[in-house]
């Protein structure tokens, strides 16, 4: 199964089994890692902000227009910032690593 590492605001970094079609929030919520989702993944808000790791950024798909409205709605934006309801796992995203902002 593929894995995949939070790192929380406080630094702390955890490594989670990451499986096969669910989205970064829904693997977050699988293991109690704090990234709320107001919207439950409907993309209608920006409250699961995460920043993705530079060195994967350039391998997940692109952000859709609606998902870059929604993140011009968060907090503490960085060039890698995507919503985690969006980022969905596939085998080529085993080892990805992405960070909780500070501002959430």
């Amino acid at each position: 199964m593929p894995q995949m590492t939070f790192v929380e605001q406080d630094g702390t970094e955890r490594t989670v089994d990451a499986p096969l079609g669910l989205s970064v929030l829904e693997i977050a919520h699988k293991h109690g890692i704090d990234l709320e989702g107001a919207c439950e993944g409907s993309l209608a808000c920006a409250t699961c902000h995460v920043v993705v790791d530079p060195s994967w950024a350039p391998k997940l798909e692109a952000a859709t227009d609606d998902e870059e409205d929604m993140l011009d709605l968060a907090f503490g934006l960085e060039k890698t910032s995507r919503l985690g309801c969006q980022i969905v796992m596939t085998d080529a995203l085993d080892g990805l690593v992405v960070r909780l902002p500070r501002t959430a």
